[in-house]
């Protein structure tokens, strides 16, 4: 996402990095923007307190990373994020696929934002990790993870949340790997199998090496890989718009919003 940034002609002056402990853009972020005020914005008390540490980005998020000296980063929880309409940009990098409800989260950006603020996020798509799906499905077992939301579905969730002039692509990448336990260690620490229709209970060592087996058996000159559907998403806050009645109800944020983008409620006659 990183890369895309230069496109942008609006220099925020607050940033909230969604879920910055996960997303690994402590460092884009600080380049395009050296001037703003970076806000990291976590889940929980317990993910802010560990955000500050600035762990190391995982491999398949290390190509959008350049070193650079960290920078000053404030850390709050998701319900600490400050006033609504102030952030010029929120930034959520690989954490929509981790929400169990995307578009209420979609929300939360779209009150975080100050009108003529724009929102980019990347997730996980339909097309990563088919080939994990296929060796649960040979053998019988449940799904390994929760499903994946489709890029067009997800670009009609962020209109219904109200943004604007949504954008959404998508990106293929292969990881390979040499050992099916290297591959999930890796896999392990990008979290865990939130699908309700997961195996209940623990695992033995020997359903274990049943899946390392049979991920051998998928390795293609002596390599296993392993796909990634990465999409992206950008949009824009709009100002408000507002149906012309003899009587017109406005929240207070809303009406922040417009003085803000210089407008006035409208008037009925």
């Amino acid at each position: 996402m990183g890369e895309r940034l230069p496109v942008i002609r609006l220099q925020p002056t607050l940033v909230l990095d969604w879920w910055a402990a996960a997303g690994g853009g402590r460092d884009v972020l600080a380049r395009a923007y050296p001037r703003a005020r970076v806000v990291a914005v976590e889940p929980d008390g317990a993910a802010a307190v560990g955000a500050s540490a600035a762990p190391q980005p995982r491999r398949w998020l290390r190509w959008s990373l350049r070193a650079r000296p960290e920078p000053e980063v404030q850390t709050v929880s998701a319900l600490a994020a400050g006033p609504p309409g102030q952030a010029g940009l929120v930034w959520a990098n690989m954490t929509l696929h981790h929400v169990a409800d995307p578009q209420n989260e979609m929300r939360h950006w779209h009150r975080a934002l100050q009108v003529d603020g724009f929102l980019m996020f990347s997730t996980l798509g339909p097309g990563s990790l088919a080939l994990l799906r296929d060796v649960y499905r040979d053998a019988g077992w449940p799904p390994p993870h929760a499903p994946f939301v489709d890029m067009h579905d997800l670009g009609d969730m962020l209109a219904e949340a109200g943004f604007a002039d949504p954008v959404m692509d998508q990106e293929p990448l292969t990881l390979t790997y040499d050992d099916p336990a290297r591959l999930l260690a890796e896999l392990r620490g990008l979290g865990g199998n939130a699908d309700p229709a997961r195996a209940a209970g623990l695992r033995t060592p020997r359903w274990r090496a049943r899946l390392l087996a049979a991920l051998r058996e998928r390795a293609a000159g002596g390599r296993i890989g392993l796909g990634f559907e990465v999409v992206y998403g950008h949009a824009f806050r709009p100002a408000p718009r507002l149906r012309v009645d003899a009587e017109a109800r406005l929240a207070p944020e809303e009406l922040l919003a417009m003085a803000r983008a210089g407008r006035r409620p409208p008037r009925a006659d």
